[in-house]
């Protein structure tokens, strides 16, 4: 039986701080992440990888390690809808979409550059949060175990490239 469509709203948080270099946005948090109230929060997503390796650091484990990491590689997180309907965690089945309003964030930090994570994030980033920022993002491979065309190296080279 598939499953229904429903009006989620975010319900964490964005991680910044005044030091914070690039603003890195995914879509929406998936089922997983919004039950642990935090980004990436699927085992299987390979976000938290990924940004340890390109730093040199080790894996996190605990939400603590996961923020530590963030801040102190100068980076943010956020997602670029606030609200939506939604199947699961299928990025393909987000309808009714509000958009975050990120003017806070670049406001109280230091963000010299936007990344999004993967094309769904891209194309609402285009659509809801460019136009009234007028800021180009730079979209990387999406970090989600449904991209499954890349490898965790390949990925791991790629986003080296935009975050260091």
């Amino acid at each position: 039986m598939a499953e229904d469509s429903k009006k989620v709203k975010h319900p964490f948080p964005p991680l910044y701080d005044e030091n914070s270099q690039i603003l890195i946005l995914g879509s929406f948090p998936s089922v997983k992440s919004r039950e642990v109230k935090f980004f990436y929060g699927h085992p299987q997503n390979r976000f938290w990888k990924v940004v340890a390796d390109v730093f040199d650091e080790k894996i996190p484990e605990t939400i603590e390690d996961k923020k530590s990491l963030i801040l102190k590689n100068h980076l943010a997180l956020w997602d670029v809808i606030s609200e939506c309907e939604i199947t699961g965690s299928s990025d393909a089945s987000i309808k009714n979409a509000k958009a975050n309003d990120i003017s806070k964030i670049l406001k109280d930090s230091s963000i010299k550059k936007i990344i999004v994570n993967g094309k769904t994030a891209e194309r609402l980033y285009i659509k809801y949060i460019e136009p009234i920022t007028g800021i180009k993002a730079v979209v990387m491979p999406s970090t989600s175990p449904a991209n499954a065309a890349w490898s965790l190296d390949r990925l791991i080279e790629a986003w080296a490239d935009e975050l260091i």
